[in-house]
């Protein structure tokens, strides 16, 4: 009853945090009032995504190390990891190449003639340094507290795993297995806390829309009307293919889990923030009856590496900015562009404004105007939400179905 209750409490801070904004962007009398009373409203988010963050880092903790110690051996840990990593490699591709068929069908760009000029990019995207052997190195951390310090979920994602290993290979030892029982003990504390936090989750999603709006006014998206309804058009075909592809696996209890975690998904979508939706979204799913031992693995590696909202923009985007200056791209232009963002989008988790960090990244490499980049930096919260929504979905997808296979392997006598 109070999970139904925060449900409505969310969408009412939606809908508040949206009369709100329109309220305040005409009481504002110029660009910088806007500013400020968006700066104000912003607050309310800040707090609430910080207390996020201060649970973030020991929870994901807490729950992987809990998973992988309680596993039977390396073998079950190697199979729930291999088919997890398959189901993002195989969500990858198609998020991507579904991003790149629109973008060229749809053509939410052409006609805008826009011609390259000397604009600078957002001072805050840092395009340098997004390599592929960037990516690599640095998803293992120097220091663990650094890496909760920072809540870079990478790098507390293979942390976690190695402690977990180790973990799991000396259990039977007494200190071992009292360190493993101090562990499984703190994952019901963090859920709690989990739940406290949420309470506030109304007030931060109200703040989020109420700034936003304030400042770009509701007209914001009738200037970018095509582009707008082009990716979300994009982003409910992409929809529709995820739960396809779960009902594949789950059967009629795929659409059991798009009730069960609508309460993150709304969170997600109000507050463009994976990390705000996250807690909350892994005691749902294991109340959807998801083995811990899963959730625990698969979730944290898919919130690193499976961003299928997010692949599906880049692609999108990086076509759109092209369509938008007139610039043509062949199909093995578009088929190696699609290669690279693979590879690039891999690295985008807990980076700010991920997305865009990569788009500006490869764009010089396919001959994309730099400036392009602010051409969507307007709308970006916008495009983000829908994004950010997708990916928890994917993710609870992808979480739900790897934990299907483990049951069936264990009814067959696999396990």
């Amino acid at each position: 009853m109070m999970n139904q209750r925060l449900t409505l409490y969310i969408a009412a801070g939606m809908v508040l945090g949206l009369a709100a904004g329109a309220l305040g962007h005409l009481w504002a009398a110029d660009p910088q009032a806007a500013q400020a009373l968006a700066g104000r409203f912003a607050i309310l988010t800040e707090i609430f995504l910080r207390l996020i963050k201060m649970i973030i880092a020991p929870l994901v903790f807490s729950i992987l190390v809990s998973g992988l110690a309680g596993m039977h051996g390396h073998r079950e840990i190697g199979r729930i990891g291999l088919r997890s990593i398959a189901w993002f490699i195989g969500a990858s591709v198609v998020s991507l190449t579904l991003g790149l068929v629109l973008a060229n069908i749809l053509q939410p760009g052409a006609g805008m003639h826009l011609h390259a000029g000397k604009d600078a990019v957002d001072p805050g995207i840092q395009a340098a340094g997004l390599n592929l052997r960037d990516v690599i190195v640095k998803a293992f951390p120097t220091s663990l507290l650094d890496a909760m310090s920072r809540n870079d979920m990478i790098e507390i994602v293979v942390f976690s795993l190695f402690f977990g290993l180790a973990l799991n290979a000396c259990k039977g030892q007494r200190t071992v297995d009292t360190v493993i029982a101090v562990i499984d003990g703190l994952v019901p504390v963090m859920l709690r806390l989990t739940n406290t936090v949420m309470l506030f989750a109304p007030i931060g999603v109200f703040g989020a829309l109420a700034a936003t709006v304030t400042v770009n006014g509701l007209g914001v998206v009738l200037t970018y009307g095509r582009l707008i309804g082009a990716f979300y058009l994009g982003l409910a075909i992409l929809w529709a293919i995820m739960l396809i592809a779960g009902g594949a696996v789950l059967g009629r209890r795929v659409l059991a889990l798009l009730r069960a975690i609508r309460e993150p998904a709304l969170i997600a979508f109000s507050t463009a923030s994976s990390e705000a939706a996250f807690p909350r979204l892994t005691e749902k799913l294991e109340t959807f009856g998801v083995d811990n031992k899963v959730v625990g693995l698969t979730l944290p590696l898919g919130y690193a590496f499976n961003l299928d909202g997010s692949m599906m923009y880049v692609s999108f985007a990086s076509i759109f900015i092209a369509q938008a200056y007139g610039i043509e791209m062949s199909v093995w232009q578009q088929v190696a562009m699609l290669l690279v963002l693979m590879i690039s989008s891999k690295g985008i988790a807990g980076v700010p404004r991920g997305a865009v960090v990569v788009i500006a990244a490869i764009a010089p490499m396919f001959g994309l105007p730099i400036e392009g980049v602010a051409l969507i930096l307007a709308v970006d919260q916008i495009l983000d939400m829908g994004r950010t929504v997708t990916n928890v979905l994917g993710n609870s997808i992808a979480t739900a179905a790897v934990a299907r296979w483990e049951t069936s392997d264990a009814t067959a006598g696999y396990s």
